[in-house]
């Protein structure tokens, strides 16, 4: 859980350790989180960003 905490709190902005452990949480138990939104290719960005931590995400949604 503390990799993908630091991972989400490292490259999204608002999100601390502390709300990365929340979403690490709320990953484990149901699978899935919408961590962030916003426009696309900063989402792009961060999918990126979050992937070169070794995190795996859905596709992106328009």
């Amino acid at each position: 859980f503390q990799g993908v905490a630091f991972a989400l709190s490292s490259v999204l902005p608002g999100v601390d350790y502390d709300r990365g452990m929340q979403f690490a949480n709320r990953i484990h138990d149901t699978g899935q989180a919408i961590v962030w939104s916003g426009h696309k290719e900063l989402a792009e960005l961060y999918w990126k960003q979050l992937e070169g931590f070794g995190l795996t995400m859905a596709p992106l949604e328009q």
